[in-house]
């Protein structure tokens, strides 16, 4: 007699999977590999003596690490306040435990949420960046710095973050509206690939230039065309509101408002918003973010058909430069 198995799909670890694009771009070691490259290394390196023991920068570089890899400095925080989240998560602290006021920190939960320094609390920085190299410290001992990899240290970060992922469902569901969008175009460009990865697409277009698609952590997606080695054209910002409560709508837009105002202050030609709700008063939304070129639903760029996914498309297309298949 055969048994009978009733095992569910794996939802959960197929949305993780597609998250995990957005989630190192904005936490992980991409995102601290991207801030250091925009950081004078002579500042960088003068903060890490300072606030570090030498044995333990000593014992990192002799096996090719730099300090920064394990340690918090201010002028990272400063640059990235969003890398707050990369060494909490290092440190194996959820947030839950981590932004309370037996840890004292906080009054910093806006550097992981929402990429701000509270002026008010800007002058504690210092003193969470040490509070962070002390624990670190022990990490470090106790894991063995002859056991140190990026691999594990990535790994430790991706334990503390997955129970954050399954027990959080409105991040989940956040990172999936922006994922599904970030899909949605990978179809549309498809034919003109030339490299993707789960966080960057990079594509040739009519001209000849490369023009990357990648996960940003403010706006959550961006497109740019190469012009030369290391200078881009800001093409399009997307930020993606997943959402499905109405009444917060208003908030929404206005969380949308403040990352395109950043877009626009980097000269992104586009700004557009995509948002997960059916009944949206345009006049009302415009007025909520000014700077939004463009509104989009959500279910209907995921639907691929209709004259909204068809304008979504077309301006993809035009404005990255590439021809339609």
């Amino acid at each position: 007699m055969a048994a009978k198995f009733a095992i569910p799909t794996p939802e959960m670890q197929i949305d993780f999977s597609f998250a995990l694009g957005k989630i190192r771009s904005m936490y992980l070691q991409d995102a601290l590999s991207g801030t250091v490259k925009n950081i004078d290394l002579k500042t960088l390196d003068k903060e890490l003596s300072e606030y570090v023991p030498q044995q333990s920068l000593k014992a990192l570089a002799q096996h090719g690490f730099r300090g920064e890899l394990v340690f918090p400095v201010p002028c990272i925080l400063e640059k990235n306040p969003y890398l707050l989240g990369y060494y909490r998560l290092l440190l194996g602290f959820s947030q839950k435990d981590f932004y309370t006021k037996a840890f004292g920190a906080s009054c910093f939960k806006s550097m992981e949420v929402k990429g701000i320094i509270n002026d008010k609390f800007y002058p504690m920085l210092p003193d969470l960046c040490s509070a962070l190299i002390k624990s670190a410290c022990v990490l470090m001992d106790g894991i063995g710095v002859d056991r140190l990899s990026r691999d594990l240290l990535d790994d430790l970060a991706l334990l503390t973050i997955g129970p954050q992922l399954r027990g959080g469902a409105n991040v989940k569901k956040g990172l999936k509206g922006i994922v599904e969008v970030f899909e949605t175009i990978h179809k549309i460009v498809k034919h003109t690939i030339i490299a993707a990865t789960a966080s960057k697409i990079e594509i040739q277009n009519a001209a000849g230039t490369r023009v990357f698609i990648e996960f940003a952590p403010d706006p959550d997606i961006v497109i740019r065309e190469e012009m030369e080695k290391g200078i881009y054209r800001n093409i399009i910002a997307i930020e993606v509101k997943a959402g499905t409560d109405y009444s917060n709508i208003h908030n929404r837009l206005g969380e949308a408002e403040k990352s395109h105002q950043k877009a626009r202050g980097a000269d992104y030609t586009e700004c557009w918003t995509v948002i997960n709700v059916e009944r949206l008063n345009l006049d009302k939304a415009k007025k909520e973010s000014p700077s939004t070129n463009r509104f989009y639903i959500l279910s209907v760029l995921k639907s691929g058909k209709g004259p909204e996914y068809q304008d979504f498309k077309n301006r993809v297309i035009s404005l990255a430069g590439i021809k339609e298949k």
